[in-house]
């Protein structure tokens, strides 16, 4: 199937698993999903194998849930009996059959969810619908919105457990899967009543199971469309929200159909009617429309909207003017499934609109990191974007804080383009036409490095001297010891002892919250703490961008520290190496040695067995000496005539019988002794490896016994010091390298590029011409 449709059979079967484990045996007197007896997934296994088990799924689970449960519809789920989709007969009984089991798996039991509020299962369901929409095509990717978009969204809008209660409304008029909906509702701590209208009714089912799935039952997910037959109203107006998010189609070209925009009924085109072909402005209107006096929205549209012209400028302009714009942030392109092209979240907000005197704008497209066929914000991306959001402050080639003045004046004339306000291109490297002729480099380059000579002010000085001229230097050095110059100078030494004392601090005062961290303890409230604690601290750190460093722990987290957390969370401290048992499709079963997750054994053993493991690293050294040896004596004997080659196999049986045969023929004196040669590092080969074979089996155990040894105390060393705060030290110590080898290039690369003169290229070029004419002459060349 395509991924399109066979995501709604695999998204129904991890709802039905969920909400049967968690619900189907419920002491709660009124439980967020009733479960019908006879209707639980249970009851789907035990149709396993029957020859109409589709039809039993439809009738007898799906049916009955619907009738239970008045937020389900039978459009939320896909058809188990469709022979078009599912096959016939027992290819039907088959696949159905297999999918339960899949489902059925031990490791898959909901009913103790160790880590329920740091949302497991909601997030392996946007997991599952985040690659659904990857896999999906160009048209099917609409109902998932990224969700590093969506964080960045419920956090610019500006929603926090401070200023959220029950009675906080939320709305998504465009909801998709309901994704962007529930970051708002973890910005706001869950306290919060959501409502969404999704055009698509399959997608709208698949909402309100993400709803179920996170803990959101009563959100109010609706079918239709938004703007033709808005769902939610107060009497005949438009409900109006807290908060509204919205993801809309982008350009929709039949946005006004079924509907009579200057008869408008909800008197949202005041400002005036989109253009027929190009719906984004009348989601926006909608939205504006359905915001509270006091309310505050953020929507994602194309950068089509800042710019276009003729009815979309006239509703810009209204835009502007209103003072409800409050910010415009530009995201990189090919963000989204289903286009490639880049969109802005404008960024809305009524309360104190008649005092705002600007729109604050963001060119944040460069910064994000290649994803498959896609791009992706990091975690810094996102940071940086909120902080800079949140702060309101300029920052060159970045953001600004852009006056209506300006956005006003003839010369932009409501046009909100971003280049217009934020140059956000790289500066242009100039050549220096006076450098190049007379030689030099000029002082304008090296100022560029201003916060290095800042911090490093003697540095320059070691490197440089005057040309002799005002404005060009020369180096001091040859260009081949300008790295060592930088990394052995006392400042520079200096600064990264004064970043790795800025990271030793941090580590001082974060080891306390890392080895407090426990058994039903939640790993997203660590990483919260962690992280921000670390991009506090390196706020003060000179040259390093400190979005750089707390980007290397979001990775590290993400890669596997996040594991080891969750393994904390569910078993407390400890380690238990476990067996590695593979099974062949012959069901024969292979012992392939053993692991432990939370303290992998090259960390045990570097802390405990370091010695053990230098003596195996000598032996296999000298292993790796020896094999190196031999295939240098068999390549250098591997020529025709040569030793070895008559050989169709070197190995020690063959040189054993090609020595027998030579014998005592005095002849075959230098061949006999190439092979006793060989044989002899053979033997020590042989001897070495069984030597290293034993070294190993013999760590291997010492390592595997040591593990019931450890106090809880050694575990938390071993994890926090060695394994976690160790990897983000080397990570670290990348990030101060770069600062000398990115100094260093830029100074090589100026130095090289002035290092000859032109006057001096000439000479060089004309003595050369010379040499040339004088070998054409002695070699009878002649012309006129």
């Amino acid at each position: 199937m395509d991924a399109s449709q066979y995501k709604d059979y695999v998204l129904f079967m991890l709802f039905i698993k969920y909400i049967s484990d968690k619900y189907a045996d419920s002491d709660d007197f009124a439980p967020p999903v009733v479960i019908p007896k006879g209707a639980s997934f249970a009851d789907m296994v035990a149709l396993k194998g029957k020859s109409d088990i589709g039809d039993k799924i439809n009738t007898q689970i799906i049916q009955p849930l619907i009738d239970a449960n008045a937020r389900l519809a039978r459009s939320d789920f896909p058809d188990f009996n469709d022979p078009n989709k599912l096959g016939e007969g027992s290819a039907m009984v088959e696949r159905l059959s297999n999918l339960v089991s899949i489902f059925q798996k031990p490791e898959l039991d909901f009913s103790e969810n160790r880590a329920e509020h740091d949302d497991i299962l909601g997030d392996a369901y946007e997991f599952l619908m985040r690659h659904f929409a990857q896999d999906s095509g160009k048209s099917k990717g609409q109902f998932y919105t990224p969700s590093e978009v969506s964080r960045v969204i419920a956090k610019v809008i500006g929603i926090s457990p401070e200023n959220t209660k029950a009675a906080t409304t939320a709305y998504d008029p465009t909801c998709g899967s309901g994704s962007l909906l529930l970051k708002v509702a973890a910005e706001a701590g869950n306290k919060i009543t959501l409502e969404g209208q999704e055009k698509d009714v399959t997608t709208a089912g698949l909402a309100r199971m993400n709803m179920i799935l996170h803990d959101f039952p009563t959100a109010n997910i609706l079918s239709g469309n938004t703007l033709a037959a808005p769902k939610f109203k107060d009497g005949e107006g438009l409900r109006t929200y807290d908060y509204v998010v919205a993801n809309p189609p982008f350009s929709d070209k039949t946005w006004s159909t079924g509907l009579t925009p200057e008869d408008d009924l909800y008197q949202r085109f005041g400002w005036g009617v989109p253009p027929a072909k190009q719906g984004d402005y009348a989601y926006l209107l909608h939205i504006v429309r359905s915001m509270k006096a006091n309310g505050k929205a953020a929507c994602i549209l194309p950068h089509g909207v800042l710019f276009r012209g003729n009815a979309e400028a006239v509703i810009r302009q209204q835009l502007v003017r209103s003072g409800i714009l409050k910010g415009i942030i530009g995201l990189p392109a090919n963000l989204f499934y289903g286009t490639g092209i880049p969109a802005c979240i404008l960024v809305l907000d009524k309360e104190n609109a008649a005092a705002r005197k600007g729109v604050f704008m963001i060119d944040a497209a460069k910064g994000y990191i290649k994803d498959g066929n896609k791009n992706r914000l990091r975690e810094q991306d996102i940071h940086k974007i909120v902080d800079t959001f949140t702060r309101q402050i300029d920052s060159p080639r970045y953001a600004r804080m852009v006056p209506f003045t300006e956005i006003a004046d003839a010369k932009n004339d409501f046009n909100l383009n971003l280049p217009r306000y934020i140059d956000s291109s790289e500066p242009e490297d100039l050549q220096d036409i006076d450098a190049h002729l007379n030689g030099g480099i000029p002082e304008r380059d090296i100022d560029a490095f201003a916060a290095d000579w800042q911090q490093m002010p003697g540095l320059r000085a070691a490197l440089f001297e005057s040309a002799g001229r005002p404005g060009y230097a020369r180096l001091k050095l040859p260009v081949g010891e300008i790295k060592a110059a930088i990394l052995g100078h006392g400042e520079f030494i200096a600064f990264t002892d004064k970043v790795n004392a800025l990271f030793g601090k941090w580590c001082e005062a974060i080891t306390p919250r890392l080895t407090g961290f426990g058994q039903n303890d939640h790993p997203k409230a660590l990483i919260g703490t962690v992280s921000e604690t670390l991009l506090a601290a390196f706020q003060a750190s000179p040259l390093l961008d400190p979005y750089d460093v707390y980007q290397h722990l979001m990775d590290y987290w993400a890669e596997t520290m996040q594991d080891d957390a969750y393994l904390i969370a569910a078993d407390g401290w400890v380690a238990k190496p476990a067996r590695i048992v593979e099974t062949d499709k012959k069901g024969k079963q292979k012992d392939k040695g053993w692991a432990c997750d939370l303290i992998p054994k090259p960390y045990l053993v570097a802390r405990y067995f370091a010695s053990e493991q230098a003596t195996l690293d000598a032996r296999q050294a000298e292993l790796e000496a020896i094999a190196g040896q031999i295939a240098e004596l068999e390549e250098e004997h591997r020529g025709e005539d040569a030793v070895f080659a008559g050989f169709d196999k070197i190995n020690a049986a063959h040189v054993k019988e090609r020595v027998k045969e030579i014998g005592n023929d005095p002849e075959a004196k230098d061949e006999l002794a190439v092979l006793k040669q060989w044989l002899k590092l053979s033997e020590k080969e042989s001897k070495l490896k069984k030597a290293v074979k034993e070294l190993d089996a013999q760590l291997d155990q010492l390592a595997h016994d040591h593990y019931a040894k450890l106090s809880v105390a050694e575990i938390k060393t071993l994890v926090v010091d060695d394994k976690w705060l160790a990897r983000l030290a080397v990570d670290l110590q990348g990030e101060l390298d770069r600062v000398g080898q990115t100094l260093t290039a830029r100074i090589r690369e100026l130095a090289e590029r002035y290092a000859t003169p032109l006057p001096q290229l000439v000479d060089e070029v004309g003595a050369l011409s010379a040499r040339v004419e004088e070998h054409l002459k002695s070699m009878g060349a002649a012309w006129n």
